[in-house]
């Protein structure tokens, strides 16, 4: 747990904030799947050579599908994870294979595969943090919309640098475009309200600076453009403490 913490805090401080601001008790099952989504939202990026990089993303898939553990930091810990919150190993698989994109240049075919890949993403992610604690079937609607718009959120933010590696990141790069993008993204984020996932709330913590990210976005779609996305420490803090002290996330 200490090694997954560890590298959560290097790569993903944000989720790594959110961990912290959770229950004690909810941590150790949140800190091996945000490890696993660390280690294949990377494996990409690694190496220049895409058929290193679809080996890396396999070797995650196959480690979610083996029914032994392998001995590796991240790994171990998430297959007790798997199996002892019985997390559905499609999800995760989806998640892996979903980061393919990453490795091509190609552009996304058309708007329901962008879509398709922040679902996977984002709202897989989302839900099962929510099912690794505990969070009922019923929940899985309100929270994957929640995940896709968090990871809408993070993705614009990353606009700029996937630029710079060459790649085609938006269907349409448009202002009007960027703008009703970010609409979408309040509207499902709005629809995650009062999602009942009663003791797995801790899971959605990781929004917790979506709905602010996604509003700048709509007031000011150039700040994807120009790099200039984010909130100041103040807010940063502000919003995390109202999350997790029971605040709506949206």
């Amino acid at each position: 747990m200490e090694a997954c913490a560890a590298l959560v805090e290097r790569g993903d401080p944000d989720r790594f904030a959110a961990v912290m601001a959770a229950p004690v008790a909810a941590r150790a099952r949140l800190w091996p799947l945000y490890a696993f989504n660390l280690e294949v939202a990377r494996a990409p990026w690694v190496t220049k050579e895409p058929m290193i990089a679809e080996m890396r993303l396999q070797w995650w898939r196959d480690v979610v599908a083996e029914p032994a553990p392998r001995a590796h930091e991240v790994a171990g810990p998430l297959h007790d994870l798997i199996r002892g919150a019985g997390l559905p190993g499609d999800v995760l698989d989806r998640m892996a294979a979903a980061r393919r994109w990453d490795i091509y240049r190609d552009a996304f075919a058309d708007r329901a595969a962008f879509d398709a890949y922040l679902m996977d993403t984002g709202g897989g992610l989302m839900w099962l943090a929510a099912c690794a604690l505990g969070a009922p079937q019923r929940a899985e609607a309100q929270v994957r919309a929640l995940g896709w718009a968090t990871g809408l959120a993070n993705f614009l933010r990353a606009v700029p640098d996937l630029e710079a590696r060459g790649r085609v990141p938006l269907v349409d790069g448009r202002v009007d475009a960027v703008r009703a993008l970010a609409a979408e993204g309040l509207a499902r984020l709005n629809a995650s309200r009062g999602a009942p996932v009663g003791a797995a709330r801790p899971a959605l913590l990781a929004g917790w600076q979506t709905g602010a990210l996604l509003r700048q976005v709509q007031q000011d779609p150039m700040v994807v453009a120009e790099g200039r996305m984010g909130l100041s420490e103040f807010s940063r803090r502000g919003r995390l403490a109202w999350q997790a002290l029971g605040g709506s996330w949206a």
